[in-house]
């Protein structure tokens, strides 16, 4: 069986997708890129704010499913510039703890909206 995750405290899918979708005990989540909820619109300034409102808004996603950064057991990170990388680590530590979650980052051409950052993952709710 099958669960739509939503809320309207993340970014509200701009396409035919889920926010996340809960199979069994995983909640897989779309990619999050930092949009502020409310206006739907990319936020201003560099790749620490756009990944700080990508972190905020997987914490609204995971908290929707009753989870926190805790329960996140696989993510990954797309990148428009991997030189951003250093920076976007270094908040991403500040959200984990513990058993940190496995990884993937990779640099592509292009996101949507313009993003430099979008970040998707899978949390462990058993």
């Amino acid at each position: 069986m099958m669960e739509k995750i939503e809320t309207d405290k993340a970014p509200a899918a701009i396409g035919p997708y889920s926010q996340g979708v809960a199979a069994g005990d995983f909640v897989f989540y779309s990619g999050q890129i930092p949009l502020e909820p409310a206006s739907g619109e990319l936020v201003s300034g560099g790749i620490d704010k756009q990944t700080r409102q990508v972190m905020a808004n997987m914490g609204e996603a995971l908290a929707a499913a009753g989870l926190d950064f805790s329960h996140v057991v696989k993510t990954t990170i797309y990148l428009t510039d991997l030189a951003d990388f250093t920076v976007v680590n270094g908040i991403y530590g500040e959200f984990f703890s513990g058993i940190y979650p496995a990884r993937a980052t990779v640099q592509v051409a292009a996101l949507p909206k313009g993003a430099a950052i979008e970040i998707e993952w899978v949390a462990f709710r058993g």
